[in-house]
């Protein structure tokens, strides 16, 4: 009777630890982008995560859908690759239960071409690449506005269809955000995400047609997790880290004005 009654205890035990979910001695995974992100993260596991008694476990994906698909599955306690305006975008189709923690760095998207040197070069009925997914296709019709390439209608998220004003006949070509960087071969011009222009050896500061300004821009990169662990202290802990001042100056040596920490 003791022995079934201790086997009894045992299960339940187990039965309990499975059900009250992961403890604050785990292993955080988080997933991220391998560049610029996971860079950064591994560098936070190595050199800060131990002073707040931390295990961080950097989990790679090499698209925009994956990283979100995880965290939400519980494959993840948190992600690091996403802006606010996506991350938005997201939960409104979703419905998932995530929330955005805090701000770690900007990658200014660009404008790139292996055809031409500057902007004014860019010819009539130039083919241009732009990324297809909603946030990213506003954002970088937006850096062709700035630069006076196009006018667009007063939406809040336009899209090709919303071209008020178009002189040079630019023709659009969406795409993967993943794939910009190859398109250069086939296109004048491609408008890319910062972590894939610098994944693709391009640098954003110097081989740039045009480049989003740093100041003042919503599309900080940062760290999100799950509403039901937003209060979790390993959480916070590893957001004190990614904006501490040795991330921030890791950054700026490493990135050289290609990335840029909030």
């Amino acid at each position: 009777m003791r022995i079934k009654a201790a086997l009894i205890a045992v299960v339940l035990t187990v039965l309990s630890a499975c059900s009250t979910g992961a403890s604050a001695s785990d292993t955080l995974k988080v997933g991220v982008s391998p560049v610029p992100h996971a860079q950064i993260l591994k560098y936070v596991a190595d050199n800060l995560a131990a002073q707040k008694g931390l295990k961080i476990e950097v989990v790679e994906f090499t698209d925009y859908v994956q990283p979100n698909t995880a965290l939400v599955d519980g494959s993840l306690d948190a992600n690091y690759f996403q802006t606010v305006p996506y991350l938005a975008t997201f939960t409104r189709e979703s419905g998932a239960k995530v929330d955005w923690v805090a701000p770690v760095h900007v990658e200014p998207l660009g404008l790139y071409s292996k055809k031409y040197k500057k902007l004014d070069e860019l010819p009539s009925g130039a083919k241009v690449a732009v990324a297809n997914d909603a946030t990213n296709e506003a954002r970088g019709l937006k850096l062709l506005e700035a630069n006076g390439l196009i006018k667009l209608k007063a939406v809040d998220q336009p899209t090709v269809r919303d071209l008020a004003e178009n002189p040079k006949n630019l023709q659009f070509v969406p795409l993967e955000a993943a794939q910009l960087p190859r398109s250069l071969e086939d296109t004048d011009a491609s408008v890319i995400n910062g972590n894939y222009a610098i994944d693709a050896g391009l640098k954003p500061s110097s081989d740039s047609l045009a480049l989003e300004k740093a100041e003042g821009n919503p599309n900080a990169n940062g760290l999100v997790t799950r509403t039901e662990l937003k209060g979790d202290k390993r959480i916070s802990d590893l957001a004190e880290l990614l904006g501490s001042q040795q991330v921030k100056d890791y950054i700026k040596q490493t990135y050289n004005g290609s990335v840029i920490p909030v």
